[in-house]
């Protein structure tokens, strides 16, 4: 056997190891959510249902926290945002020794535990608050506040980073000739400058807005008695969960890969017009390629698909197989149950002997053995 081969095989089995490992969770989780079992699992597979997604739009506690952290998400996108923005502006601007001094400061909050983010963000807000005099109906004590400030601190420096990496492919000469040519900074900001780092604010949004949504250390402590997504599933494991737990993990999967297509295409359409040449003329010249291309165009076709597997899962009606199952497992446990009823049988005395007496006391006080008179 070559040793080109072996290479080949070892690469194989690597890869293979490597997705399996990323990604077989998710399918288990998946596949889950789609079983009538109480219990999230695959093996034995009971029924076929989409009752969980069902039970998960009822869940009100967790639809609420799904709410708080949506409009945490979005304060933490606006402030979060300009802080980012600002901040890689600033580095941009200064010198060598001072920029690294500042790159480190910036970037601290990323290292530091988020647990001791959430707890300083409590004591901190709260000794203002109480240094001035508020009470704990205050915004101080506020835990949409208190977590959206939390969040910020290490969220923005996420934030930073997308428009360092922009501002590195930026040519410094454009605002120079636009301020030689009268624009004043504002203008030179707003004209060239910013329409440049467009992507990167979408970028840093998008970033910002899913590391809120998915944070839980710095959260939990910073919430106060308020509850968000994150808590609540947290609560919902720790109590023992089922697979509701899989249904909301294929939702937000679902919403994952529709968005990651929807801007693969959108980029890919955009590389491709700024390139130019003959598949760019294709695009422009013909409608239907056109159409089909467009970022909305797909997103409407997976919504669409989307929107009729829901509406096929919804026409599913699993009872008569779960009622099936129930009986199935009654009937097994009647079964159970009687043999456990019925009585052991008694061991065969050996041979030779005299079978045991069947008085009282196994015939201790039988008149043979107490030694008395024979009759």
């Amino acid at each position: 056997m070559s040793s080109g081969i072996v290479t080949r095989a070892g690469t194989v089995a690597f890869c293979l190891l490597f997705f399996g490992f990323l990604f077989g969770p998710l399918v288990i989780m998946v596949i889950t959510a789609f079983n009538s079992s109480s219990f999230p699992r695959i093996v034995p597979w009971d029924c076929f249902t989409t009752d969980w997604f069902g039970r998960l739009s009822r869940d009100l506690l967790l639809m609420k926290g799904l709410g708080n952290s949506l409009a945490i998400g979005a304060g933490v996108v606006v402030v979060s945002t300009p802080i980012g923005l600002a901040a890689a502006l600033a580095l941009s601007e200064v010198g060598p020794k001072l920029k690294g001094l500042l790159y480190t400061v910036f970037i601290s909050p990323i290292l530091m535990p988020g647990i001791v983010i959430g707890i300083s963000t409590l004591l901190f807000w709260g000794r203002i608050g109480s240094g001035l005099g508020f009470g704990f109906d205050s915004i101080f004590y506020n835990g949409f506040f208190l977590t959206i400030l939390g969040q910020v601190c290490f969220i923005a420096a996420y934030s930073m980073l997308v428009f360092l990496a922009r501002l590195q492919r930026f040519d410094t000469s454009l605002t120079e000739a636009a301020l030689d040519l009268g624009a004043t900074p504002g203008q030179a900001f707003r004209r060239i400058l910013l329409p440049f780092l467009r992507p990167a604010i979408f970028s840093a949004a998008i970033l910002a807005f899913l590391a809120s949504l998915e944070n839980y250390n710095t959260t939990v402590f910073a919430i106060v008695a308020e509850s968000t997504f994150t808590t609540v599933l947290a609560s919902k494991v720790r109590l023992g969960i089922d697979p509701s737990i899989s249904a909301v993990a294929v939702v937000i999967i679902a919403i994952t890969l529709i968005g990651a297509i929807v801007h693969e295409v959108h980029q890919r359409r955009a590389d491709t017009l700024a390139q130019g040449g003959a598949a760019a003329r294709r695009i422009l010249e013909n409608p239907v390629a056109a159409l089909l291309r467009h970022p909305a165009t797909v997103a409407t076709i997976m919504i669409a698909l989307l929107g009729t597997a829901v509406w096929y899962g919804s026409q599913h009606d699993s009872r008569a197989c779960e009622k099936t199952i129930l009986d199935a497992k009654m009937l097994e446990q009647q079964r159970l149950q009687e043999q456990q009823r019925q009585p052991a049988p008694a061991p065969a005395a050996p041979s030779g002997t005299a079978p045991a007496p069947s008085t009282p006391f196994g015939g201790v006080f039988t008149p043979d053995n107490l030694g008395g008179p024979k009759p």
